[in-house]
């Protein structure tokens, strides 16, 4: 199987770099793994709601243009379900099994998503209703990735 991370943004702190990169290759030996990162727009302080939709709006473009009609796409979205462990890897094993050959989970910019990606996300998933930052959350949803594999081939995966 084929799994894209689709990211708003460049990891510019090392220690985020070294964890995903650690993911990337834990990951090699069960699917195909590759990440994408579109730009991510300037954000101006005291940004009226309008320009922060634009904003949104231009980022979303960037991210539709590597999405194909074939993609399965998960959106991360703060109002997206919070499945556990167990049942996002039930999700990419039935993936697998009803042949989806490409999952693409989306990650959007300090400002969310745009409603164009959301729509055309077959899934909204959510990690907390907490906020994380767009960087970290790029290595939990490694490491989620990585231990729904690893629960999917009844391997051990510290709790």
């Amino acid at each position: 199987m084929k799994i894209r991370v689709l990211a708003v943004g460049k990891v510019k702190e090392k220690f985020y770099r070294q964890a995903v990169e650690e993911f990337e290759k834990r990951l090699s030996r069960y699917c195909k793994l590759e990440i994408l990162e579109v730009a991510d727009e300037k954000t101006p302080d005291r940004a009226g709601e309008r320009l922060m939709e634009l904003i949104k709006e231009r980022e979303g473009e960037r991210l539709l243009k590597h999405i194909s009609e074939q993609d399965y796409v998960c959106a991360l979205a703060i109002e997206g379900k919070q499945p556990d462990s167990m049942a996002l890897a039930d999700m990419i094993k039935r993936l697998g099994v009803n042949g989806s050959s490409s999952i693409v989970f989306i990650i959007g910019g300090s400002l969310g998503l745009h409603e164009s990606v959301l729509k055309r996300a077959d899934v909204l998933l959510s990690f907390s209703n907490l906020t994380f930052p767009h960087q970290l959350m790029r290595v939990l949803l490694l490491e989620q990735i990585y231990r729904s594999y690893r629960i999917i081939n009844g391997e051990p995966y510290h709790k």
